[in-house]
């Protein structure tokens, strides 16, 4: 029996694993600060809601990742100070995002946040912390897909230009 061989949560980290979760939690620390910002922004109650699920998912990623780190003998990144909380209506317009800016902005984090769980799955050795970040891949692939629909619906997504029949394919049906 070799050192990786047994239960994976036996096995030790490597220092990129080591890393990633480190960093991935300290990220998942801003998210949660950042869509509670914008959850104080919104007025649609369907992004609202959406923006829940964002936020229940980056607490769950923190205090995943830093249950491992805490077991393997690494301090986790600090927690950020709580955000107070504030009322649509006290922001005054110049200074409030938009139901249609914050739906792409957490489009976006979602999209970003998928390719950094394929570049940790991809990086680990121990099973279960590739499983863990699969895990988080296709809970934000499914809060992506709702931001996606929800923005459709809501007449908010502006699509780059759609290219509804090519030249070459009109040019030859003449």
């Amino acid at each position: 029996m070799g050192i990786l061989s047994g239960n994976p949560k036996d096995e030790p980290l490597h220092y990129g694993e080591a890393y990633d979760l480190w960093q991935f939690s300290m990220a998942a620390k801003g998210c949660v600060s950042g869509y509670r910002a914008l959850s104080y922004h919104a007025g649609d109650k369907d992004l609202k809601k959406i923006i829940g699920d964002a936020i229940d998912q980056a607490e769950l990623e923190v205090s995943e990742c830093d249950e491992i780190l805490v077991h393997n003998g690494i301090v986790p990144s600090p927690n950020l100070p709580a955000r107070p909380e504030a009322k649509l209506e006290e922001i005054p317009p110049g200074a409030r995002f938009t139901d249609p800016e914050i739906a792409p902005m957490l489009a976006a984090g979602m999209s970003a946040g998928l390719v950094i769980c394929s570049q940790i799955m991809g990086k680990c050795i121990r099973e279960d912390v590739g499983a863990l970040f699969a895990k988080y891949h296709a809970t934000k692939a499914a809060i992506g897909l709702k931001i996606l629909r929800l923005a459709k619906e809501k007449g908010w997504l502006i699509p780059p230009p759609l290219q509804v029949q090519r030249p070459e394919l009109a040019e030859a049906h003449r």
